[in-house]
């Protein structure tokens, strides 16, 4: 067991599920929290992560960074998913062990399973056929990770677990219309499909500079503060003699004059405005149309939204924050001993040193499995709810959350990905944790939280 004072690395914790489970042991008490962004330490750099750990020394470490994406993301970017998130998990996995880590948690994914798999999946089915392809690579890498946990607790009698989080959402996920799941680029898509119904412009300039599309932002959506040069030099066209402030005195000799170029005044400076409106209207709407060319990629259109594939796919959805405290209560009371039933798992717990060079010709130093003791395999967890709805039942909950009375259509030409994915959560219950929140409350709670993230 970690006591409060315990130095705990939680890797990817401005993302989902790692901010949710630094804020969970925050409120458990646990302070001694440490965490860097991609920025500060990028994880696939072997060498930055290595003096990482020589400086910090965390007694544990919860990997819950990862290069995730949608179903678009996945089968555009294939070697990226797969050696991104590779370099990742050795890197940090790798470091642990070098530097004596007491306890490491690992998320992976649910889509590890084979796309046909028996419902609900149990842990048991890892392996027994053929990936899904659109998302094959993040799984093999997600799948060697947890093998990683599993090999080294065999060989070197460390107390490494996996957990296997079904879909999930929740605060600080990732909304971005091209790369993020299908339940936030979905509510989004609802969401900005609603404000051009409304004319809501200055909603979508928010928006979209917030989280800009394709280098489109909100800029001059809805109102330009200060005219451009071009605008100032169309606008002085329309003036055919200076204004009042700009004559000298000596000219208005008397008061006719005065009453002549008081008119003349108030005629040039409303022709000034006159054109200076014409311009910067146009230009405003020249930006509106380019914004809605690059919406309409999207599926994105006044009080209509297309999503891809059919609708007809079944899936499962965890609040992150539930995720977060089932991360936190596998970190902090399971034990690898308490998923396989075996207290002494390795070599190493009857003696075996592991200080000895990792070299093929030489087995002294290294620990080592106990092949007597069998099989053991498929020692990860399910982290879910064990409940499922369809992509259009989901849509419909969105719809709902936003206020939107458009229609939503479904493009049956695109890909709808593996057509079921509930898992069993049997294992998750046995161990002592049970999921809180509801996709009906989660739904709503995930659309409040992104207007929210629109006002900060």
């Amino acid at each position: 067991m970690l006591d409060k004072n315990s130095k705990i690395y939680v890797a990817g914790h401005n993302g989902l599920v790692g901010s949710a489970i630094w804020n969970n042991l925050k409120s458990r008490g646990y302070t001694n929290l440490v965490g860097r962004s991609h920025k500060e330490l990028d994880l696939t750099d072997q060498v930055a992560v290595k003096k990482f750990f020589d400086e910090e020394q965390p007694e544990a470490v919860v990997l819950a960074a990862a290069f995730v994406g949608g179903i678009m993301a996945n089968m555009l970017y294939r070697a990226d998913f797969i050696m991104m998130n590779m370099k990742i998990q050795c890197n940090v996995i790798s470091e642990a062990y070098a530097h004596g880590v007491k306890k490491l948690l690992f998320l992976g994914s649910t889509c590890i399973y084979p796309k046909n798999a028996p419902q609900p999946m149990k842990e048991d089915c890892l392996l027994t056929s053929p990936l899904e392809y659109t998302n094959e690579e993040y799984a093999i890498a997600k799948i060697a990770g947890l093998k990683m946990c599993e090999s080294y607790n065999l060989q070197y009698g460390t107390n490494y677990i996996a957990v296997m989080p079904t879909n999930l959402y929740g605060p600080n996920d990732n909304f971005h219309l091209e790369n993020s799941h299908v339940m936030p680029a979905m509510m989004r898509k609802v969401y900005l499909a609603k404000l051009i119904h409304d004319g809501e412009w200055d909603k979508i300039a928010t928006d979209l500079n917030k989280r800009p599309v394709e280098g489109v932002t909100g800029s001059g959506l809805s109102r330009i503060s200060e005219p451009t040069n071009e605008a100032r030099a169309e606008s002085k066209l329309a003036c055919t003699m200076p204004c009042k402030e700009e004559e000298d005195d000596s000219q208005l000799e008397n008061g006719a004059a005065q009453a002549n170029n008081k008119f003349s005044n108030s005629q040039i400076l409303d022709n000034r405005k006159k054109a200076l409106n014409k311009f910067t209207n146009s230009q405003i709407l020249d930006n509106r149309k380019k914004a809605l060319d690059v919406l309409a990629k999207y599926g994105i259109y006044d009080n209509r939204v297309v999503l891809w594939g059919s609708g007809k796919p079944l899936r499962e959805f965890l609040w992150s924050e539930d995720m977060a405290d089932a991360s936190v209560h596998v970190l902090l009371n399971v034990n690898f001993s308490d998923i396989i039933g075996i207290e002494k798992y390795s070599s190493v717990h009857y003696g075996a040193t592991t200080d000895g060079a990792v070299d093929r010709n030489h087995s002294a130093g290294r620990g080592g499995y106990i092949p007597s003791l069998g099989e053991i395999r498929n020692c990860h967890i399910n982290v879910g709810t064990g409940k499922e709805l369809t992509i259009r039942e989901l849509s419909e909950l969105v719809v709902k959350a936003v206020g939107f009375e458009g229609t939503v259509e479904f493009d049956a030409s695109k890909p709808d990905g593996t057509m079921r994915k509930l898992i069993d959560v049997e294992k998750l219950h046995s161990l002592g944790w049970t999921h809180k929140v509801e996709i009906e409350q989660g739904v709503q709670k995930l659309f409040d939280w992104y207007k929210e993230s629109l006002e900060a």
